[in-house]
């Protein structure tokens, strides 16, 4: 089951990457907007499936799965934020701070354990981000808050779905996330519209398209793995998004920029190795 859970978060992550430039070529529409469109997709697809499948599309766990729909709602909306003001790789740097806050509101929420060492990591990554914001002026601070924002919500709707897995199918997990959005979207909308022209239509598919199959994947791999070793997975995102926004954005950083996210990925990257060595020993005890 490990080894699945880590193929589908790291399906997750190529997904997330593709669905991140899309956003980024929409930046001249309001997140929200985008966001609206992105749900109505989600929705659509995730009725289908769920009555296709004869899967009750409310679920059991009303109450977790509505506390999911609404954490996922805020950290998308801080999410797409992020990533249409500020370079590709910075936003999903800050972002990808999520897997810490999982890491750390599980122990409250799911009772997840997390050893005293996973703390320092964690201190490590959050150096890294306050070298980037001070490196990188191209990030204000409402920037770093709204983004730091979005990486906590995500958090605690990881957690919810933890809490849910043994009592939910993943569609209807998902589902929850569009069903509580659209309603936030759209009265934003009605205020702050700017029809999208062209190709912008082609983009707003595709953003539906990849963020559905990097829900769907992963929503698997929580339900089926420690949350602390495969949410640092999501950190392969930084790697795709420097790539991405180099060869499709012409964005640059300066060296110190680069160092500042090097010790990020550097304090996951020590949680993710901890955590493989611990299970090695675990493993060799029994």
């Amino acid at each position: 089951m490990q080894d699945k859970s880590v193929q589908y978060m790291l399906l997750a992550g190529f997904f997330f990457a593709m669905m991140n430039v899309c956003v980024k070529y929409v930046s001249h529409l309001p997140t929200l907007e985008v966001v609206l469109f992105r749900s109505i997709f989600s929705l659509c697809v995730t009725y289908y499936l769920l009555r296709k499948n004869n899967i009750p599309p409310l679920g059991n766990n009303k109450g977790t799965l509505t506390l999911r729909g609404i954490a996922g709602c805020l950290g998308l909306i801080g999410s797409f934020y992020t990533l249409q003001h500020i370079p590709l790789a910075s936003a999903v740097t800050i972002n990808y701070l999520s897997p810490f806050f999982t890491a750390i509101l599980g122990i409250f929420i799911v009772k997840q354990k997390v050893r005293a060492i996973q703390f320092l990591y964690f201190a490590i990554s959050i150096t890294g981000v306050i070298l980037l914001k001070g490196f990188d002026f191209r990030i204000s601070t409402l920037d770093l808050i709204i983004g730091l924002g979005a990486a906590f919500f995500a958090g605690v709707a990881y957690n919810m779905i933890a809490r849910a897995k043994n009592d939910e199918h993943p569609l209807v997990i998902i589902f929850y996330f569009p069903l509580l959005t659209i309603p936030v979207a759209v009265v934003y909308c009605l205020y702050d519209w700017t029809t999208p022209i062209g190709i912008d239509w082609f983009y707003l598919l595709l953003i539906g398209i990849f963020t559905q199959l990097a829900q769907y994947y992963m929503t698997l791999s929580y339900q089926t793995a420690n949350l602390a070793k495969v949410a640092s997975l999501n950190y392969l995102g930084v790697i795709y998004a420097l790539g991405f926004g180099y060869f499709i954005f012409d964005e640059s950083f300066s060296t110190m920029s680069f160092v500042a996210i090097g010790i990020i990925l550097l304090g996951v990257l020590l949680n993710l190795f901890d955590q493989k060595i611990l299970t090695k020993i675990r493993s060799i005890r029994v």
